[in-house]
């Protein structure tokens, strides 16, 4: 018999959750207009013009803003990590995104440098941000339950994705023409704000465990020392960094197909706007459906054997974008990448989860949070190079190396 006070506890757990998942369902209205359909086609076709370094100047600033989130991960971890509250720090991150993602609406024509920089500073928040929202995870469920529960975050991030396309298509269904770039701008501040309405309630809901609440203490110091000291004794944790490693590698394949995802389909395959917004949909929705449903797999069939599935699934997709030219076989590819994109990402936060020791996880989080950055820094780079020299078809295969080193990585990973 459940007593009033178990029911009570369990409800609050729910809020507790729910509330977490509902950061998922904002900040990706960031992600898809702003990294994937919106802006990354806006800057380079009406910022940047014809010059022809479109693609250079976007992978740069993607690149620049990853190797500074990269840097600052593993210290913003350790930080947290010590006491100082991973609230203060999510919150502010979340604040320089969505207030950067708003200025963005003032670019226009020829404004290369200040989009770039805006770009960098919105990206920066945007990824340091996720370290502490993804060291929650440990501290609002069971270990059992954490492929279940990453992959609700996981799934409601998807669903968001889709409610920002369908509230954006109406101000994208004109294209990029003269008369309808200010309702292309507009979309920006749509992603603002809806990133912001929608991150509040963890803050108002998600309790934030720490042991120090004194502004006097040098956390900066204490971080670096800590992140120090963690180095010096990771070879006591050489099953972690072999996942690290495989997740750097597999990762970066990962995050290069999604950063130049729309401007392939747009010159490779010749897609519209409309197409554009249409396939990302379908990516979304399957998405959702792979992050919901390979979470629960992971619980029971173990998060090492399913990550091995999803990455085997990216390398397909690779294979047909490789060879296809024909745009409903790319929607076909879009479908299975979006459950390979949604199973990878929820069963790599879990694994991790699993993998790191409790005192520590807020302070590996940020290490996590470092391989997965310092990778799309490379990975850009690589697709660039080979697109530049060959073409984007070469680039897409490229990635497949990536993607192939991590899973023969990660198979030396061991887990219970």
């Amino acid at each position: 018999m459940i007593t009033k006070e178990q029911s009570t506890c369990r409800e609050s757990s729910k809020r507790k959750i729910f509330s977490w998942t509902l950061f998922d369902f904002a900040n990706t209205a960031f992600y898809v207009i702003i990294l994937t359909v919106g802006y990354p086609l806006y800057f380079k076709e009406v910022v940047v013009g014809s010059s022809g370094y479109g693609d250079f100047f976007w992978g740069l600033a993607f690149s620049i803003s990853m190797a500074c989130v990269a840097i600052l991960s593993p210290v913003l971890g350790a930080i947290a990590d010590f006491g100082t509250g991973k609230k203060y720090f999510l919150g502010f991150f979340t604040l320089q995104c969505v207030i950067a993602t708003a200025l963005l609406y003032f670019v226009k024509s020829n404004d290369v440098l200040v989009g770039m920089v805006l770009l960098i500073l919105a990206n920066i928040g945007f990824e340091a941000g996720l370290v502490f929202y993804d060291a929650f995870l440990p501290e609002i469920t069971s270990e059992r339950s954490y492929g279940r529960v990453s992959g609700y975050g996981f799934a409601m991030g998807y669903a968001g994705s889709l409610v920002t396309l369908l509230l954006a298509f109406p101000l994208y269904k004109n294209g990029f023409v003269e008369s309808n770039l200010q309702s292309v701008r507009t979309s920006f501040l749509l992603a603002a704000i809806f990133f912001l309405f929608f991150a509040l309630p963890l803050f108002f809901t998600v309790p934030d465990k720490q042991r120090v609440r004194s502004f006097e203490v040098n956390f900066i110091r204490i971080g670096f020392e800590r992140l120090n000291v963690t180095f010096k004794n990771f070879s006591a944790y050489r099953n972690v960094a072999r996942f690290l490693l495989s997740y750097f590698l597999y990762i970066d394949g990962i995050n290069t197909i999604i950063v130049f995802s729309s401007i392939y389909a747009r010159e490779t395959l010749q897609f519209n706007i409309g197409e554009i917004v249409l396939f990302f949909a379908l990516v979304q929705t399957s998405a959702m459906v792979g992050a919901f449903t390979f979470g629960i797999v992971a619980d029971h069939l173990g998060r090492k054997k399913t990550l091995t599935i999803t990455l085997l699934l990216w390398i397909v997709v690779v294979g047909v974008a490789f060879l296809t030219i024909d745009k409903v076989v790319f929607y076909g590819i879009g479908i299975l990448a979006g459950i390979a994109l949604g199973s990878s990402q929820s069963t790599s936060r879990s694994l991790m989860s699993e993998l790191t020791p409790e005192d520590k996880r807020t302070e590996f989080f940020g290490f996590y949070s470092f391989f997965g950055k310092a990778s799309a820094i490379l990975g850009p780079l690589v697709f660039g190079a080979v697109s530049s020299f060959m073409s984007q078809r070469y680039g897409i295969l490229s990635v497949g190396i990536f993607l192939i080193s991590g899973i023969l990585l990660l198979q030396r990973v061991k887990t219970e």
